[in-house]
């Protein structure tokens, strides 16, 4: 996390989050989400205006991380943003290995290490790392299947896509996961 956003979490550490106006799609790219696009639907159905910005697309991704619940954000300055997710908390990049490096990079520009590999009902390929569960971009399934080839641990067991969230301990929408518990509350 940059040192600019710490500072500011420790000038003001009461600021409310927000959920919605951030969401990661399959392919690692960031969309920003405003009332109009979020009226619209979820990040599914309604992603909103992909961030172009070279500069901010890296600072959320060095302020990018998760809380006790499986909620991803963005570390704002003082303010966390939740992340709307299509897939998973990272997409995963996979190139040829070289040496210990398993050539598994995410969107953040993280390296991350091989522990398993899935493949659900639409043919999605999932990769558990150290770093947690991530989407393998659809650009790199043909990595995917060199490394599958030269290395029997890539083997992708089967999952049920439905079943990732509590298997692997994350939330797909932190907006709906919030007006779940609103509605609950006032019953």
């Amino acid at each position: 996390m940059d040192e600019i956003v710490k500072q500011a979490m420790r000038k003001w550490p009461n600021v409310p989050a927000c959920t919605g106006w951030l969401g990661l799609d399959a392919r690692g790219h960031w969309f920003m989400r405003d009332a109009a696009t979020q009226a619209r639907g979820p990040f599914a159905q309604a992603k909103g205006s992909q961030l172009q910005h070279e500069a901010l697309a890296q600072f959320i991704g060095r302020n990018y991380g998760c809380d006790a619940q499986g909620q991803w954000f963005f570390q704002n300055g003082p303010q966390r943003v939740f992340v709307e997710l299509e897939a998973a908390p990272w997409v995963l990049r996979v190139t040829d290995a070289k040496g210990d490096d398993d050539g598994i990079v995410t969107h953040t520009g993280r390296v991350a290490r091989f522990q398993q590999s899935l493949v659900d009902e639409q043919g999605r390929v999932y990769l558990l790392t150290d770093l947690g569960l991530g989407l393998v971009h659809s650009q790199d399934m043909l990595a995917f299947s060199n490394r599958m080839e030269c290395d029997a641990r890539w083997q992708p067991s089967e999952v049920c896509s439905h079943e990732l969230e509590a298997r692997f301990g994350f939330v797909l929408s932190p907006a709906k996961r919030q007006a779940q518990q609103m509605q609950h509350t006032r019953e």
